[in-house]
């Protein structure tokens, strides 16, 4: 079976090749089209997605998954479509004064065969948003998503299917095995979007055939009180962004920085935050389980190290209900003075437990952020444009939210990515068309360029222009 879904795989990625061989270029129409039915089925196909992933998740709300994932495409759809005209436009760029009366242009061209590995926690915001950036670019794909989300990615298959040409678009089902074979293939562009640990071997096995890549990681993202913050409104959002898809985000707060002295209140806020989304847990269908029980005993191994290292562990559970292993779900937990050595935090988290720490000054609270590897998001909460600034200034990371989480994922007018180990490259709106086109820069001589006179023989003509160029330059 696993050898029949890799020639089957091969067999895609070369009718793709040839198709892109004959059709390297399409029009705006015929990407417009393409767009279409992907939003068509988008749209169409509501009810089946979310009923797919309720199911591959044993429980997370249609809402949410209407909100944070068909919500998010079909915008990102519909924003290609409105400025993909302007996009694809050879663009004037100028020319340097020696060169004149030559003309610069840059044309966006399209790459071939772009390949995308998606993963389970989104997983169809994070098939669906980078094929819109590389179909509206021009490109054929292949989507390879999560082997722990095996339904739904049944049913995008079949869907992919009833709305595209195996030779536009395709979807790719099987194992880790048939993942590390997709990303060994020899793609125009690969984008992967997962853990940092695999995101380091897919970069490897791209490296083989030098294709370029645009890797969607994660890592420790922090949300920052400052003391001039609105706390009631802060506490809200971050409980709100944290337990979102039970912390289930690649830009969910990971942890959060308090003022000195304010930990113990602020956690109490949180938990009442907390309790007021989500009054119960275990039957309640607007609290997502975790995905997989390997994953649920991960964070359970987490919280037990911090209990056992003397940890302040607060379980956020308002109707006190027993929450066994088969129901999959977790109940959000708060940590204070967690050692720095704990694995929650040296780890991702990926689930609903949330370590608070203290600091004193802006400079502690910026140098713990640079202590660690560069975030894929920062949430900063705060009035004080001072300090507000010296943290945008000081910090790096791959995206900031202001005074709410998770925003900047949405804004289509910028691009989203990380930095470092949280991502390379980015997407979404017109970057993620730039990131799968080749901008390609031409330039057009003029007859009555000089460049002939620079020629041998060289001699006084020749000296005399050069010096000339030099002057002008």
């Amino acid at each position: 079976m696993l050898q029949t879904r890799q020639n089957s795989l091969g067999v895609r990625f070369e009718a793709q090749c040839r198709a892109f061989e004959k059709e390297p270029f399409p029009s705006l129409e015929v990407r417009k089209d393409r767009l279409k039915r992907l939003l068509a089925l988008t749209e169409k196909h509501e009810a089946e997605i979310c009923a797919a992933i309720d199911s591959d998740f044993s429980g997370r709300a249609a809402q949410e998954t209407r909100l944070a994932e068909l919500f998010v495409v079909g915008a990102g759809i519909r924003h290609a479509i409105r400025h993909l005209r302007g996009w694809m436009r050879e663009r004037r760029v100028a020319t340097s004064l020696p060169f004149l009366p030559g003309r610069n242009r840059l044309l966006p061209q399209p790459l071939g065969v772009v390949g995308i590995v998606s993963p389970w926690n989104y997983p169809f915001q994070l098939a669906i948003a980078p094929a819109t950036a590389a179909l509206a670019a021009g490109n054929r794909v292949l989507i390879k998503p999560s082997e722990l989300t095996p339904k739904f990615s049944d049913l995008l298959a079949r869907l992919v299917e009833e709305h595209f040409s195996p030779d536009e678009m395709s979807v790719v089902v099987g194992d880790a095995e048939v993942g590390k074979t997709f990303v060994s293939m020899p793609f125009d562009h690969l984008l992967f979007t997962g853990s940092t640990a695999v995101g380091r071997q897919v970069a490897l096995a791209a490296a083989a055939n030098l294709t370029p890549v645009t890797l969607e990681l994660g890592g420790k993202s922090p949300a920052i009180f400052d003391a001039s913050c609105d706390l009631d409104a802060a506490v809200s959002s971050v409980a709100y962004g944290k337990l979102l898809n039970a912390g289930q985000t690649c830009i969910a707060p990971d942890y959060l920085l308090v003022p000195q002295g304010q930990g113990a209140a602020i956690a109490a806020k949180l938990a009442a935050a907390m309790a007021r989304l989500y009054p119960s847990l275990r039957d309640n269908p607007d609290y997502t389980a975790i995905i997989s029980e390997r994953h649920r005993q991960r964070l359970s191994d987490m919280i037990a190290e911090a209990r056992e290292a003397g940890a302040d562990v607060t379980e956020v559970n308002p109707a006190s209900e027993e929450l066994g292993v088969s129901d999959r779900k977790l109940a959000p937990v708060l940590v204070r003075n967690a050692g720095e050595n704990l694995r929650l935090m040296r780890e991702e988290i990926f689930g609903p437990v949330l370590p608070i720490l203290e600091y004193g000054t802006v400079d502690e609270a910026i140098e713990h952020v640079n202590r660690g590897e560069r975030p894929l998001a920062l949430y900063w909460f705060g009035k004080d444009s001072v300090h507000r600034q010296r943290v945008m200034r000081e910090t790096v990371a791959g995206g900031v939210t202001v005074n709410d989480c998770m925003m900047h994922l949405v804004q289509e007018r910028q691009p989203f990515g990380g930095v470092g180990e949280s991502g390379i490259g980015a997407y979404h709106g017109e970057w993620g068309f730039r990131t799968f086109s080749k901008e390609k820069p031409i330039f057009v001589q003029s007859r009555l360029s000089a460049g002939g006179l620079l020629r041998p023989p060289y001699g006084r003509t020749f000296e005399r222009l050069f010096r000339l160029l030099n002057l002008i330059s």
